[in-house]
């Protein structure tokens, strides 16, 4: 029987990476980075990227492996991804995916094939995006196709100008593309982090006063130019708003409660996107027993039910699998 592939998913700040790390460990996993910009050197601090000394000797992939210049997309990371998933299983090991993106991770584990794209439609969305900025674009975008607008923020120009192509090649909504719950592999297993909002809200503000206190700003200040003409790496929760800071257009404060306002709000967008899977587990993220519930989640069909004391399987993590 081949290795299951394994997914930690939830909001920024709910714990993902420290538990991905800790169940990894537990059944013989290899972490895959499902996270956006995890993907590029340089970028640790405001991404919250497990430093080497905390990853437990877990093998990691798909960290670093981008200079901020560079730009990828979505495909081609499904096309990573799912090549590490195959090197991880092919050891024998179980690959842990990890990472707030919904796009990302339903990409790599979904039956989910990109539309192709039109240079000259792309061209002139680009140049209109360019005149008239990503504001005007999603408004248009809203007007036509709704649940897509929703689920893309405002500032993702590139992602808004991609919507927009599809529907145009396609003559369907851009979230149509998007497939239904399908697993791309014969065993999924999803594991979700469950923080309330009030709590989520309070650690947000404490992970970007952290930021700020590890060197946020510098850290933007040596990535440079790069970052700062970057079409993608320059978009980042966090590098977005220190950008604006060094270029005089706010203060530092209003920097930081920009980041703190803006990953809220993207937290509550990647909150809504995941509860949408009905294959996801929801486990509380301060049950003193976690990692022990996501190993259940994990392994569950490869061991009788009676060495969990009898515990049905189906009601692992406080969810009935069979409603």
């Amino acid at each position: 029987m081949s290795q299951p592939v394994v997914a930690v998913v939830g909001p920024t700040a709910a714990g993902k990476s420290d538990l991905a790390v800790a169940l990894a460990a537990r059944i013989g996993g290899e972490i895959v980075n499902v996270d956006a910009y995890q993907v590029y050197r340089g970028m640790d601090v405001g991404t919250a990227k497990l430093p080497e000394d905390e990853r437990g000797g877990v093998p990691h992939h798909l960290l670093d492996v981008l200079d901020v210049t560079d730009s990828a997309t979505v495909a081609e990371f499904q096309e990573w991804a799912r090549a590490a998933i195959a090197e991880i299983r092919g050891r024998g090991a179980v690959p842990v995916l990890v990472g707030g993106s919904a796009l990302y991770v339903r990409a790599v584990v979904d039956a989910f094939e990109f539309p192709g794209t039109d240079p000259e439609v792309r061209a002139r969305l680009e140049e209109e995006l360019r005149t008239q900025g990503p504001e005007a674009m999603h408004r248009r975008l809203a007007a036509q196709d709704p649940p897509a607008a929703a689920s893309i923020l405002v500032s993702n120009g590139r992602r808004i100008v991609r919507a927009l192509e599809v529907i145009e090649i396609t003559g369907r909504p851009f979230a149509a593309s998007l497939p239904a719950h399908a697993s791309f592999y014969e065993d999924v297993r999803l594991i979700g982090v469950d923080v309330p909002r009030g709590v989520l809200d309070d650690r947000i503000t404490r992970r970007v006063d952290r930021m700020w206190d590890a060197g946020l700003v510098d850290e933007v200040r040596e990535l440079g130019e790069g970052l700062a003409s970057s079409r993608t790496a320059s978009r980042a929760l966090g590098y977005a708003q220190v950008l604006a800071f060094l270029a005089g257009e706010m203060s530092e404060d209003e920097a930081r409660d920009a980041t703190v306002r803006g990953t809220r709000k993207f937290a509550r967008r990647q909150d809504s996107w995941f509860r949408k899977d009905p294959r996801i587990v929801w486990l509380p993220y301060d049950a003193p027993d976690l990692v022990e519930r996501a190993v259940g989640v994990s392994i569950a069909s490869r061991l009788d039910q009676r060495e969990w004391g009898g515990v049905d399987q189906r009601e692992w993590g406080g969810v009935d699998q069979r409603e």
